[in-house]
């Protein structure tokens, strides 16, 4: 209902009254075949109105020259009322029956059910079957993709827009944003479940006693173990200094009952100092014999690492045994969170190393890519073949689309939807045959006229 605004708030009115109809109308035609018939479509249709009335008028008109033309010629106002009304009768047979084709595209001629009329509504579903026939023969083949593609030259195309610095700078902006967008998703309980599950199988599975004893065999071999040696030699040769008491302590507490105590002390201070002074030779002594011994230690073990099934089984057992501890896991656990930190920090700064290598590269890849000929017939070989084999393989499915989307319409505002887009010009044709068919009935006329028909 409408009221009569005030001259200040009449445009406001009709604004929010055409605005309400708007939406009314958009929610009816969602609901009603999945159509919304949007402003440029109203306009389209206003227009095939107006074409409508016109072609009508013009029928209108032809009809009251020819019964005032049959009037004329009966009145005896000479021949050329004849001629008049023959054209003006063609002319009306002309636009009927143009009507009569252009209504019968749409709905049925004043709603008699005349066969083959209504062609859009009824026939809709055929329709949208041979348009996704059409469609996927025409359009979504191997060869006409293929060609397509190969004539656009996407890899010197591709190749010279990444070597452009600012595109490069998007890319590589897109790709962060992607990223931050990937790990922010990613649930970090699930990753590292996945993350650990694998190191810890990797690990398990993967035998390490030989490659420990190819190591170590070759640190023997090249003395690297020896500041090894130097840096336990000075480390334990502090600690006997500043814990004398300790060495002395346990000497004496090792000792029998029975031994006097000044024995006892006697015993643990000659063990104290034959140790330090041990210690001491085998620090300040390179060719030591206590070193010699170790050189051999590590050699043999080395070799049983890798040779040796026992120590092989071993060395086995305690990896999985560490594997299973829970600090173990907790460790591997939380590699995945420094990773994802240290990935997004990178990825959030535009200078950072990362995104300053990524851009680098996809420019380094435009620059060859625009010039090499070879690396653009691959890519563009890696790119047709992916579009190829998608069009080929989900061709049915891509075709399908077309005609379930159609088969979904509404026949009635499918119907109203093409007639907003062609119907103008169809009414031209109603135009067109009243005008041609009064000629045609004109020319018939005026030739039996002369042959004397």
């Amino acid at each position: 209902m409408r009221t009569k605004p005030s001259p200040g708030g009449r445009q406001e009115h009709v604004e929010q009254g055409s605005t309400t109809a708007t939406a009314t109308a958009t929610a009816t035609a969602t609901a009603r075949g999945g159509f919304v018939f949007s402003e440029a479509d109203e306009e389209r249709r206003r227009g095939v109105r107006r074409m409508k009335r016109t072609a009508t008028g013009l029928l209108v008109l032809v009809a009251l020259i020819y019964v005032a033309a049959k009037w004329a010629e009966n009145a005896g106002a000479g021949g050329w009322a004849g001629y008049v009304a023959a054209g003006a009768e063609a002319g009306m047979v002309g636009a009927l029956a143009d009507w009569f084709a252009v209504t019968a595209l749409f709905r049925r001629p004043l709603g008699l059910p005349i066969p083959h009329t209504a062609i859009i509504p009824t026939k809709k579903d055929q329709l949208g079957v041979s348009l996704g026939e059409f469609v996927g023969e025409n359009f979504l083949s191997a060869d006409v993709v293929r060609t397509r593609l190969h004539a656009l030259g996407i890899g010197g195309r591709l190749g010279a827009w990444l070597a452009e610095p600012a595109h490069a700078d998007r890319v590589t902006a897109e790709l962060a944003t992607a990223l931050r967008g990937a790990l922010t998703v990613l649930r970090d309980s699930d990753v590292q479940a996945v993350v650990g599950e694998a190191i810890t199988r990797r690990a398990e599975t993967a035998e390490i006693a030989p490659g420990i004893g190819k190591t170590l065999e070759k640190v023997v071999a090249d003395g690297g173990h020896r500041r090894v040696v130097d840096l336990v030699c000075a480390r334990a040769y502090d600690w006997l200094v500043t814990h004398a008491d300790s060495v002395e302590a346990a000497v004496q507490g090792g000792a029998p009952g029975w031994t006097p105590r000044f024995v006892d002390r006697k015993i643990g201070d000659r063990v104290y100092k034959e140790l330090l002074r041990f210690v001491q030779e085998m620090r300040d002594m390179p060719e030591h014999p206590a070193r010699g011994a170790v050189d051999r230690f590590l050699a043999d073990f080395a070799a049983d690492l890798q040779s040796d099934t026992e120590t092989r089984a071993r060395v086995e057992r305690l990896k999985s045994e560490i594997l299973q501890r829970e600090e173990i896991q907790d460790v591997i656990a939380s590699t995945w969170t420094a990773v994802r930190s240290m990935i997004i920090s990178a990825a959030e700064d535009e200078r950072s190393a990362l995104r300053l290598r990524v851009r680098s590269s996809l420019m380094s890849l435009g620059a060859r890519l625009a010039t090499d000929g070879r690396l653009q017939a691959k890519v563009e070989g890696w790119i047709e073949g992916a579009v190829v084999y998608v069009v080929t393989t989900y061709r049915t499915e891509i075709t399908s689309l077309i005609t379930d989307t159609v088969a979904g319409w509404d026949a009635e505002h499918t119907s109203r939807k093409i007639e907003a887009h062609i119907g103008r010009d169809l009414q031209f044709i109603r135009i067109n045959g009243t005008v041609v068919g009064a000629l045609a009935g004109l020319l018939i006329y005026t030739l039996s006229r002369a042959f004397g028909a």
